[in-house]
């Protein structure tokens, strides 16, 4: 028996010992959790019966409660143990199907003996609870792996930096507690397991990538210095999925004082909020706080507004050139997505302190409590040093103050007494104790406690609308902004900016480049709603922010840690041109800037071919591994375009290919694709409303495939005049590197000047 498969026949003795010991681990759980499920059980089942409730004496209704809530604590508490075992139990599932992916032998400094240290998703010790049989990936050890070769090597301990030397890394492929796999490697974590792993289906959820993170990637991933980390990271380099590990990272090593509810992810659609779902659950931790920009917006802003998505603002851009406003909207973009733009919302509300801030009239049963004259006057009168925001406390008070002698007059009134008739049983039990408590003689103190009550209850709305600073006709005082005020500084075509935008406001209408400049000056006034919950920020396809959106974040989560992930050569959107935070330096102190270059999702050939007409400057290495060069079908008239779509899909799907893409330049593009194949073949189209996909044949615009990758795309028009401008590129770059395995372009005209700029003998030309 040779020496290598000595070492197998051992490595699979200890796969076989560690599932024993997953067994008896999962026979202990399994025990408990009975027990515990009957618990629950039992205690829903019989809730009522142990809570004794009488309503009819006040003694009792506190006895009540207490009843209640201590019976609702104990099933809560035996709910939580039955949750966590649950999980616990999931965990040592995915164990027992591979218990580790990673061995290192490790000599630490000075000489001590060798230690054996296996890593997988999770830590496992053994029956003692002495040992450890698996190292979880986060362990402050388990960084030798993806850091260094056989050699000298150093990690980071919670309390102290340890030295020693690495005599041995292996890698593992345990499928079903079987070892598929077994090599030794150098400093790469596994060309071969990367190769397995990369030539696999694409799945419509993101994998999780702990077996084969590269150093660059666990840079990422481990990285607890930098308040900004910026990564720029080519197509396909792991960006994402190391953002994701990296969240889960954090989540392991600050446990104690991190949870998943002070994280926040940003996500460029819904569609790729589904697809990366099941990262975190798969690594035994909570999904994070997951949202869109968009939604963000949309929760500040409030309700009654009709909000454009960034989606929809794509879709203005690429179909309506020509349009009699178009040149004007687009001037628009540019300047509103700039920090000129904010500088100018700034001089505006410098201008507002001495007058021109608009309020509302408070009514009550249709009559002017306090008008807005009433309003605007006080404000003004106040002390010119105090600011805005704290003027509009000042405000708020004085107003509750005003309406609290109101609620008094109207006490006395006859619809009072109306309403006293509506109110229910309780509220009488209680304005009669509370009569008992009081001047017997006083024969109408009842009837006055239930007319206060009445009262009292009609203007809790009203403060509640006070407090809120609903009194502030926040979007009448932005509309000053277009309509009134001149700025020193203003863009060439202002006017004829200002007479679009405020025929918007008018409407209650935000494009997207007004959305955060509104909600901006609307915090600015109102005062801001710095979230100090948020311990950390992530924001995916960071490059396809504005600069003034990127600085309103940063006002908005003033003590947070920020993590950008983005790549330049797939900016997409008309306002990320310039100013871009991926681009520029100008960013605060303490961040940090990490560069991925080498484009693992798709082939050797589709990366050779795509980084010719990448838009940025970056050098971009494939990984190798080997496919078939990208196609390129010249058809003789768009006539034969559905056939030929459908035979490539055909052949695509006889090669294993489960998931393909039909990848157009916009949603009107799409919707006359997925007309033209619907009645011939089984196709979906996927829009701005799709939050999940399956696998088969899709039809999106490429703007919604941003970080989703395919086993192959069709793009069904890659012709000059449809990619006919230089903005164009970055559209058609993103929509080529969503390709895992194959690439076909296809023109009934002269091919895209992208196309013709790639040498001739990285892609195939079907005639």
């Amino acid at each position: 028996m040779s020496h290598e498969t000595d070492s197998r026949v051992e490595e699979q003795q200890r796969v076989d010992d560690v599932i024993q010991e997953i067994d008896k681990k999962e026979e202990k759980l399994y025990s408990k959790t009975s027990g515990l499920k009957e618990s629950v059980i039992e205690l829903r089942k019989n809730f009522w019966e142990d809570v004794t409730v009488n309503l009819e004496e006040l003694d009792d209704v506190i006895e009540t409660q207490a009843s209640i809530k201590q019976q609702a604590e104990l099933l809560s508490e035996r709910e939580r143990t039955h949750g966590k075992i649950g999980d616990e139990l999931k965990t040592l599932k995915k164990l027992k199907d591979s218990p580790y992916f990673g061995r290192i032998d490790f000599i630490e400094d000075p000489g001590k003996e060798k230690e054996k240290i296996y890593i997988g998703i999770s830590s496992l010790m053994d029956t003692n609870e002495e040992d450890f049989l698996v190292y979880d990936w986060r362990a402050p050890i388990s960084s030798l792996y993806y850091d260094y070769p056989p050699g000298k090597a150093v990690y980071e301990s919670i309390d102290d930096t340890i030295t020693g030397e690495i005599s041995l890394k292996r890698q593992f492929i345990i499928r079903q507690g079987k070892i598929k796999g077994m090599f030794d490697t150098g400093l790469t974590i596994g060309d071969t397991l990367l190769q397995q792993a990369l030539g696999n289906n694409a799945s419509t959820t993101m994998k999780s990538i702990v077996a084969t993170i590269q150093r660059e990637q666990n840079k990422i991933i481990r990285n607890e210095r930098s308040n900004l980390l910026i990564v720029q990271g080519v197509a396909g380099s792991g960006k994402t999925s190391a953002a994701l590990q990296r969240i889960a990272y954090l989540l392991y090593r600050y446990r104690k004082e991190l949870h998943a509810d002070n994280v926040v992810l940003f996500s460029p659609n819904p569609l790729f909020t589904s697809y990366i779902a099941n990262v975190l659950p798969e690594l035994g931790e909570s999904n994070v706080r997951q949202t869109t920009f968009l939604d963000f917006l949309k929760t500040g802003i409030g309700d009654g507004f009709s909000i454009e998505s960034p989606f929809e603002q794509m879709e203005y851009v690429l179909t309506k050139v020509g349009s009699a406003d178009y040149l004007i909207r687009m001037e628009s973009m540019d300047y509103k997505s700039s920090l000129d733009f904010k500088y100018m919302i700034d001089g505006f509300i410098t201008h507002l302190e001495d007058g021109g801030i608009r309020f509302k009239n408070i009514t009550f049963r249709k009559s002017v409590l306090i008008s807005k004259e009433q309003i605007s006057d006080y404000f003004y009168s106040l002390d010119s040093d105090i600011s805005i925001p704290n003027k509009m406390e000042l405000v708020t008070k004085w107003l509750l103050k005003e309406i609290a002698a109101h609620q008094k007059k109207e006490k006395k009134k006859d619809w009072v007494m109306e309403q006293v008739e509506l109110l229910g049983k309780e509220d009488y039990l209680k304005a009669y104790y509370k009569d008992q408590e009081y001047d017997r003689e006083d024969s109408g103190l009842e009837e006055k406690i239930l007319r206060a009550e009445v009262v009292k209850r009609v203007f809790a709305k009203l403060k509640k609308r006070v407090k809120r600073l609903e009194f502030v006709n926040a979007l009448s005082t932005y509309r000053e902004l277009f309509t009134e005020w001149v700025p020193k500084e203003k863009p060439e075509h202002w006017k004829e900016i200002c007479d679009q935008t405020a025929a918007d406001l008018m409407c209650k209408s935000l494009t997207w480049e007004d959305a955060t400049p509104y909600l901006y000056f609307k915090d600015r006034i109102l005062g801001g709603h710095a979230d100090r919950s948020v311990r950390h920020l992530f924001i995916d396809e960071a490059q396809d922010y504005s600069a003034f959106q990127f600085a309103y974040i940063k006002d908005t989560f003033p003590y947070t840690r920020m993590t950008l992930l983005g790549d330049i050569n797939q900016a997409i959107y008309a306002n990320t041109t310039k100013e871009n935070p991926l681009i520029h330096d100008k960013l605060q102190s303490n961040h940090e800037r990490i560069t991925l270059t080498k484009s693992y999702r798709s082939t050797k050939q589709i990366v050779a071919f795509t980084k010719y007409f990448a838009p940025g400057k970056e050098m971009i290495e494939p990984f190798d591994r080997e496919g078939i060069k990208p196609q390129l079908i010249k058809l003789n008239n768009t006539g034969k375009l559905a056939g030929t779509l459908i035979e490539a899909v055909n052949q695509l799907k006889r090669k294993g290919h489960e998931t393909i893409a039909i990848i157009c330049k916009t949603l009107q593009e799409s919707e006359q694709m997925y007309h033209l194949l619907r009645d011939k073949v089984s196709v979906k189209q996927m829009n701005e409303e799709t939050y999940s996909f399956e696998k088969g044949l899709l039809v999106l615009p490429v703007y919604l495939a941003k970080g989703i990758e395919f086993d192959a795309v069709l793009i069904p028009n890659a012709s000059r005049q449809h990619y006919a401008r230089e903005a164009d590129r970055t559209l058609f770059y993103t929509a080529c590197t969503r390709a895992m395995h194959e690439l076909t372009m296809v023109t009934a005209d002269e091919p895209c000047i992208f196309i013709q700029e790639a040498q001739k003998d990285k892609y195939e030309v079907k005639c």
